[in-house]
């Protein structure tokens, strides 16, 4: 069944008062436009609707391709040749856990919280006995409010330090973005300053069979 982020929605009714003389002219009554507008629900953060829209999915998996990998990898490149599937697996209250297949290796979930001032991403890695890697739970946090499409995620400082120490001295100019666009696209991009970028898109107009559940998430 699918769950979806609830979201904040609340209205405003401005009341007027005047006062003056008795023989002066009554204020004009608002106009039905004008009333409308006033009682109007708020639009949810762009972070509650980016959520919100990827929520839909929730319980479904959808096949994906590299559409960008640049400049091209050098060596053995674990994409090439194997099927890409996204699985919107877990939705909770202001997070959703979304496992990235890359064939048979189901190492790699992408975990999306709410902050209080926007989305955190933290990318979980597991070993096939669900022992975490030593590079896991990287990511960032929004640094604006981005928008109910795209959320950007810069590099943070645990992420950074993590890096460091294992010696991935590229990786702490990371910044990761999402993009969704419900029943038609889904995007993962990494980018780095330099050139470097890549990006799988995934197609949310077909419904694949779900994936076994990521290593360490059974």
């Amino acid at each position: 069944m699918k769950t979806q982020t609830p979201l904040l929605l609340c209205s405003f009714v401005l009341l007027a008062g005047c006062a003056g003389e008795p023989q002066a002219p009554a204020a004009p009554a608002s106009s039905p436009a004008a009333d409308a507008s006033a009682s109007a629900p708020n639009a949810p953060a762009p972070a509650d609707a980016f959520l919100a829209r990827l929520a839909q999915h929730c319980g479904e998996a959808f096949a994906g391709r590299i559409v960008t990998d640049e400049p091209p990898p050098q060596g053995e490149d674990p994409f090439a040749g194997k099927p890409l599937v996204m699985h919107v697996r877990e939705c909770s209250e202001g997070e959703l856990k979304v496992p990235f297949h890359v064939g048979d290796d189901h190492s790699r979930t992408w975990v999306i919280t709410r902050t209080d001032t926007g989305l955190r991403l933290k990318h979980d890695h597991r070993h096939a006995d669900g022992s975490p890697d030593p590079v896991t739970m990287y990511g960032g946090d929004t640094d604006g409010p981005g928008t109910a499409v795209r959320q950007s995620f810069p590099v943070d400082a645990e992420s950074v330090a993590l890096f460091g120490r294992e010696g991935l001295k590229a990786s702490i100019q990371n910044t990761w973005a999402m993009e969704v666009e419900p029943g038609q696209r889904f995007l993962y991009e990494l980018s780095r300053p330099g050139g470097r970028l890549f990006q799988v898109e995934f197609d949310l107009s077909q419904p694949v069979e779900a994936p076994p559940a990521p290593w360490g998430h059974e």
